[in-house]
């Protein structure tokens, strides 16, 4: 008698994703702290809820890979062996093979990937030992007040309350059946909380189990030995009960028996007041058929699955908060519709209407905004692994300082951010970090200094990767720069020292020697600066020889609405982001200088190069450049400033960015589109492909 799991896969999936992270963070704690006692037991404590819920879900690899891990780390705990870095290596290889598994599980269904290696490895750390067992911990039996259970055969003995013996009283007067039940589980069984679990299930489907020694709390967390009881009332006959408790695999012995009341000499009186109390702290019977598959009050899978943190929070598919986020963004269209409307037809009842939705709409703005953000933890977290193995094969020593994580941002925003950080930090202990032998020899600690950090500015998030490492010589840029074609020498000469440094995010340009798995083969910076840029963000690299980089990148809080500057170019409506521009201002024609076969402007004593959008935008109809003045929108990016030349500025505008689709994807200088009140559309212009 079977039942459909599947409907818990999401929830398994995401727990187990929460309880790997945990894991990996304790190994990572456990590696600076190897005696502590807390993080051993809080390891173990993660290893075996990852086992519960995967054998009840039918991961065996999974669930005997971590039982073995609980064997381990038992061991550790009760001090017959000591933390090592063999050791911790392969606790990491375990952490390692569970997500390849959970990997599986996620696309394929099911844990197919071998666990034989790391399983090997972890009985081979064992052997020698006496016989370890099962952790005493976990098998220790609650006492439960008020009931108590024997091991006698043939005889089940739990206590009663007046309000067990109520229900039972009820029961019984409405022709149920009422059965004491003992199970008994083999010896050798490896997962009593799953086995234990089908029994719940099984029996749920047959009736109500209102009583179980110890409480399901116990059962839930191993702390039993290899028995329990519980009493179920039911329509079924007793075979019927033990044949399919006796089906279930691992099940040494079933002993069901009647319920039989105490003989008081009076009736015992079954008060609803009672039975509705009862209600609140057991499963009361049933009026209709019990037959009928039900949820039982001890599901097992809810149980493990459903890990309930607090009722503040609950898990909502990133599909739903995007679509709220289109009609929030279909609302914005609409309300400036309806202001245009009014402006037009000078329609005075319309203004407090239109004060109100306006206020309401920024209100749903802000809310759906709120929703959509989550803390860079997330994307955090995943580094400390990663920055412990790559010190480990490069020979570093690397103290790696995490600030900020609580940090949030936009959840598109988050998604794309994790690569170029990645690289940032690989760059870092790679190029960066010098060895502990070259850090002595120039007066430095032996251990390298790593820091990621966020934080808040403005409407922005500023995340920084800093390290106190060697620097990036100018002079070898300049020199791998000239040897493959990028510059001249009379251009390198010409060049600032932050001109030269910009030069490294070029795509596949490197300053390594050679190529290693880490890094060398110039797919880093340029890969930082593209996905930077391509989410209206900007990052500036500062560094000095011999004493460390800083790389600041900046980006914007969401990439969902946005303030806009809407410009007329050729007749078409264009939005530049706010982001981008750093002012707007009105020129004569005699202000146009040509510089180098290049029109520029001074302003404010400084050299602006123009950019003529009818050119760049192919829109040259008419005589765009015989006029008398000019319209100039003074925009900023990759470390430089340029005037984009339109012919009026139309005004600033709160607008919702719309993807062009898969097919105009990719096109140069455009980053999506705006639909205007009156349902014209504008193209939002990427100010980077400009400059």
């Amino acid at each position: 008698m079977g039942m459909d799991l599947s409907q818990y896969m999401d929830t398994y999936l995401e727990e187990s994703a929460d309880q790997l992270q945990r894991l990996n963070e304790l190994l990572l704690d456990l590696e600076k702290s190897p005696t502590e006692l807390s993080i051993l037991n809080e390891v173990f404590r993660v290893a075996h809820t990852l086992k519960g819920m995967s054998a009840t879900m039918g991961f065996n690899n999974i669930a005997e890979l971590t039982h073995q891990m609980e064997n381990v780390l038992d061991a550790l705990r009760n001090g017959n062996i000591s933390v090592t870095s063999d050791i911790l290596d392969t606790l990491f290889d375990c952490l390692d093979t569970l997500e390849v598994l959970t990997n599986e599980v996620r696309e394929k269904g099911k844990d197919e990937a071998s666990v034989e290696d790391v399983v090997g490895k972890l009985k081979a750390i064992l052997s020698g030992e006496e016989e370890i067992g099962e952790p005493e911990a976990v098998h220790e039996v609650s006492e439960t007040e008020g009931a108590s259970l024997t091991s006698t055969a043939g005889k089940v003995d739990i206590g009663l309350d007046e309000h067990d013996i109520a229900v039972i009283k009820e029961a019984l007067q409405r022709n149920y059946n009422v059965y004491k039940i003992k199970v008994v589980l083999d010896e050798k069984t490896m997962l009593k909380s799953a086995r234990s679990y089908m029994v719940f299930r099984d029996l749920g489907l047959l009736g109500d189990i209102i009583k179980s020694v110890p409480p399901v709390k116990d059962i839930e967390e191993e702390k039993f030995d290899f028995e329990f009881s519980l009493v179920l009332i039911t329509k079924e006959k007793k075979d019927e009960v033990k044949n399919v408790i006796s089906s279930i695999a691992e099940i040494k012995e079933v002993i069901v028996e009647d319920v039989s009341l105490p003989d008081t000499g009076e009736e015992i009186e079954a008060p609803e007041e009672k039975i509705v109390k009862r209600k609140e702290i057991t499963t009361q019977v049933p009026e209709k058929d019990m037959k009928k598959p039900k949820a039982s009050k001890v599901d097992k899978a809810k149980l493990l699955m459903g890990k309930l943190k607090g009722m503040h929070t609950i898990r909502v598919d990133i599909k739903r908060v995007d679509a709220l986020m289109n009609l929030v963004g279909e609302l914005v269209i609409n309300k400036t519709r309806l202001a245009q409307i009014g402006t037009t037809y000078r329609i005075a009842e319309l203004d407090e209407t239109l004060t109100q939705i306006g206020r309401i709409t920024s209100d749903l703005q802000s809310v759906v905004m709120k929703i959509r953000m989550v803390p860079v933890e997330q994307v955090f977290d995943k580094f400390p692994r990663m920055v412990r193995d790559l010190a480990r094969d490069e020979g570093k020593e690397v103290e790696f300082i995490i600030e900020g994580k609580d940090t949030e941002l936009d959840r598109t925003v988050i998604d794309e951010i994790g690569d170029p950080l990645v690289h940032l930090l690989r760059n870092s202990i790679d190029h960066g970090i010098e060895t502990p032998e070259e850090r002595e020899a120039v007066g430095k600690n032996r251990k390298g200094r790593l820091y990621l950090g966020a934080r808040h500015e403005g409407n922005h998030v500023v995340i920084e990767v800093e390290d106190d490492g060697r620097g990036i010589s100018v002079e070898k840029i300049k020199q791998k720069a000239i040897e493959r074609g990028i510059i001249t020498e009379e251009d390198a000469e010409r060049m600032s020292k932050d001109e030269i440094i910009e030069l490294i995010t070029l795509p596949g340009f490197s300053t390594a020697d050679q190529v290693s798995e880490v890094s060398g083969r110039g797919v880093g910076m340029d890969v930082v600066r593209t996905t930077v840029e391509s989410l209206n963000g900007s990052m500036e690299l500062y560094t000095e020889e011999g004493k460390g980089t800083r790389v600041v990148i900046k980006l914007p809080l969401t990439l969902a609405i946005i303030q806009a500057l809407l410009t007329s170019v050729g007749g078409e409506i264009y939005a530049i982001p706010l982001e981008s521009i750093d002012e707007t201002l009105s020129i004569v024609s005699g202000d146009i200088k040509t510089v180098q076969n290049r029109e520029v402007i001074v302003l404010r004593g400084n050299i602006l190069p123009l950019i003529w959008l009818h050119e760049k935008l192919d829109v040259t109809e008419g005589n765009y450049r015989d006029r008398d003045e000019y319209a100039i929108v003074v925009v900023k990016g990759k470390g430089r400033r340029a005037g984009l030349v339109v012919d009026n500025l139309i005004g600033q505008q709160e607008i919702v960015i719309k993807s062009l689709g898969y097919f105009l994807r990719g096109i140069k200088g455009i980053a999506g589109a705006n639909i205007l009140g009156d349902g014209t559309v504008a193209l939002i212009l990427d100010v980077m492909a400009f400059l």
